[in-house]
């Protein structure tokens, strides 16, 4: 039966502005593909990467380029082939995931074989910013049991951790440092975080370097996330970290990201679900990878100045599965 994929752009606000180690931005820009058959319709939603090269124009070209592949029944299972991991794909498989729930009637979770979904308890991130004004910002969230803070590097970040520790003296507390310490800094953020109870640090050291870590252990896990993309990196992580953090956008879909949670469960890592900045349509299909990973980072819409209609259900940091109003 032939298909229709359209993409379009769309831009949220952000409540404030987002700072990490590499830039500030104000909105989350977002591509939504949409497939339509006669009667259906299914919806995936990415976020371009600019650390991996991408562009809102360069995902609108790639999904065009494999509009007449997909619009001719083209699977999930061929879209593998027929894309390379990213931002674009991942769209296109998140799309292809609703539209056959839709039709089907069956829930996109037994589609591809997991349980039916349950709430979750997310992570809440506090943007970079200086020691002051990352502690006021903790006391602001102290009463979320997870606290995912930004970190970037430099001599204020001891500073930051300890003043976000002080305005949530009971929060779990996860550290990203989004590749920005160096071997040189390393040891005495290590021990900063130790000292705070930091229960895991993401990618401390820039994916290009991390090879120093290779059969080091440390008194707090680490977690990779710019250097894990595919399930063929899973034995080079695992010599190097105790975590890895999953995002959509990196895997290019949901279907790639449960076989790349397999073979890292498989291999003895634990599993973080990551996400962009973005709205609940992109959390959506990443709340099914959810459901068996240890830390779950899914705060995208709450980091919005408002969130699509429907979206998903957030009673403070407790997230709910997508009715398939949603998605799925």
């Amino acid at each position: 039966m032939l298909r229709r994929l359209t993409a379009t752009v769309e831009r949220w606000p952000i409540a404030g502005t987002f700072t990490i180690a590499r830039g500030s931005k104000t909105e989350a820009v977002v591509v939504v593909a949409t497939i339509t058959d006669s009667s259906h319709t299914g919806r995936g939603e990415c976020v371009p990467y600019a650390r991996y090269g991408e562009t809102v124009d360069g995902v609108l070209a790639a999904i065009d380029q494999v509009r007449p592949m997909i619009m001719a029944g083209a699977s999930r299972q061929e879209l593998l082939a027929l894309m390379p991991a990213g931002a674009a794909r991942n769209a296109i498989d998140c799309a292809l995931i609703d539209l056959e729930a839709k039709a089907s009637g069956m829930p996109a979770a037994t589609l591809v074989g997991l349980a039916a979904p349950e709430p979750r308890i997310t992570a809440f991130t506090l943007s970079l910013g200086t020691p002051d004004v990352m502690r006021a910002a903790a006391e602001a969230a102290s009463d979320r049991p997870i606290l995912k803070i930004k970190l970037g590097g430099g001599p204020e970040d001891i500073a930051r951790l300890q003043a976000v520790r002080a305005g949530a003296p009971d929060a779990e507390i996860v550290v990203d440092a989004n590749e920005g310490w160096t071997v040189e800094t390393f040891p005495a953020a290590m021990e900063a975080c130790a000292a705070a109870g930091v229960t895991l640090i993401e990618q401390p050291l820039p994916a290009g370097d991390d090879g120093w870590l290779e059969g080091k252990r440390f008194p707090v896990p680490l977690c990779a996330d710019e250097s894990a993309h595919l399930t063929p990196d899973v034995p080079r992580l695992a010599r190097r970290y105790q975590a890895v953090n999953i995002k959509l956008d990196k895997t290019g879909g949901l279907t790639e990201a449960l076989r790349m949670a397999k073979a890292a469960d498989d291999a003895g890592l634990a599993v973080m679900v990551g996400c962009m900045v973005a709205t609940s349509l992109a959390m959506a299909p990443a709340m099914l990878l959810a459901q068996t990973a240890k830390w779950v980072d899914l705060d995208g819409p709450l980091l919005l100045a408002r969130d699509r209609e429907p979206g998903l259900h957030y009673e403070g940091s407790t997230v709910y599965p997508p009715g398939a109003e949603v998605w799925g």
